[in-house]
């Protein structure tokens, strides 16, 4: 139970800052403000922000209750990740959360935002490669290996095809 208070805990952290804080901050200083209608864009902006909330609510889940640790690089998982939705990419959390920064520039039609989900995407890049992902081939040796073999970084698979990871 108390795996599941920490990877909760530690998750409202990053998303109240990094989802809510700074966006906030960002429209703030822009000057956009809540759009007075609700049309198109912001309908799709809620549907894709919703999609992008469950991926990363389903990988907060699996991490605590498969992996028994958190998304926080200081308590990390105690066991290799590869069910729910680490299937279909290594890296659905991020690709969750970068869903929902760019729901919000969609929702308020902001460059800004846009731009911050840009920005996000390219941080969390040079993250994983930099740091995540020989973490956990130091930690969990072939078996991440294998799993890097099947399973690719950002984008899913389509058919049968067993190409290297560029993406």
């Amino acid at each position: 139970m108390f795996v599941f208070a920490r990877a909760v805990t530690y998750a409202a952290l990053f998303i109240g800052f990094v989802l809510v804080y700074l966006p906030g901050r960002l429209l703030s200083w822009t000057g956009i403000v809540r759009p007075a209608a609700i049309e198109l864009p912001q309908v799709a902006g809620m549907v894709i922000g919703a999609a992008g909330a469950v991926v990363a609510l389903w990988c907060i889940f699996t991490f605590a209750t498969i992996g028994r640790g958190t998304a926080a690089p200081f308590d990390p998982p105690r066991r290799l990740v590869i069910r729910g939705p680490y299937r279909f990419v290594r890296n659905p959390m991020y690709i969750g959360a970068g869903l929902a920064l760019a729901s919000a520039a969609l929702f308020y039609e902001s460059l800004s935002l846009l731009g911050y989900a840009g920005l996000f995407f390219l941080a969390t890049h040079v993250f994983v490669a930099g740091y995540e992902e020989p973490t956990l081939r130091r930690t969990f040796g072939q078996d991440y290996e294998a799993y890097c073999r099947q399973v690719r970084r950002w984008w899913p698979r389509v058919g049968t095809a067993h190409d290297s990871d560029a993406a």
